[in-house]
């Protein structure tokens, strides 16, 4: 038996997605911004490689904001990347991930280690909703001056506040407060700035 899920609901699922509510990834709009964002990744990385000095423009054009002297070393993984927001003299390196189908903002002056996951995207635990399909999205906000050691990974819905450090390989699934340290999985504070 096929449920509708959106009886009554007369959004398209790219402003269910934008508001944060269930969706199914099938919107013609949605799929034409992802392609455009893995293009423009694909650009960036092979001008970064050439250095080109149009390297900066493409990743200006990529992403949502990008401030200055800020600098996202390649390879980097978006889903869309105009929700991804960076902030100034924010150094990022390797192979982020950023799966940006809500919005992620990165404070200024940050420190992103390599292979740091920012995830957005979350499933129904429900087996049913899951199979047809839904899938919805909570936004990632990371105050300035944190550092995220190599391979952090940051849960949907999660804020890091300012000045704290993520040790290598936590993975934050709840909020952390500004000034403290934060190891683990899931991540804990062991001790504040």
């Amino acid at each position: 038996m096929t449920v509708d899920h959106f009886a009554g609901d007369d959004r398209t699922n790219r402003e269910r997605m934008l508001a944060g509510d269930l969706y199914v990834a099938d919107d013609p709009e949605n799929e034409r911004l992802a392609k455009r964002g893995m293009r423009l990744v694909d650009e960036y990385h092979r001008a970064v490689v050439a250095d080109d000095p149009s390297s900066r423009a493409i990743l200006t054009d990529l992403l949502g904001t990008l401030g200055e002297g800020a600098w996202i070393k390649p390879p980097l993984t978006v889903d869309y990347g105009e929700n991804l927001h960076v902030g100034a003299r924010t150094f990022v390196n390797s192979n982020l991930t950023a799966l940006d189908v809500a919005t992620i903002t990165v404070g200024e002056d940050c420190q992103i280690g390599p292979n740091v996951q920012l995830l957005t995207p979350t499933h129904p635990v429900e087996p049913g909703p899951r199979r047809d399909k839904l899938e919805a999205a909570k936004p990632i906000t990371i105050g300035d001056n944190v550092w995220l050691g190599g391979g952090v990974i940051v849960c949907p819905g999660v804020s890091i506040g300012e000045n704290t450090v993520v040790g290598a390989g936590a993975v934050v699934t709840r909020d952390l407060p500004a000034d403290v340290v934060a190891v683990g999985n899931p991540a804990r504070v062991i001790r504040e700035l």
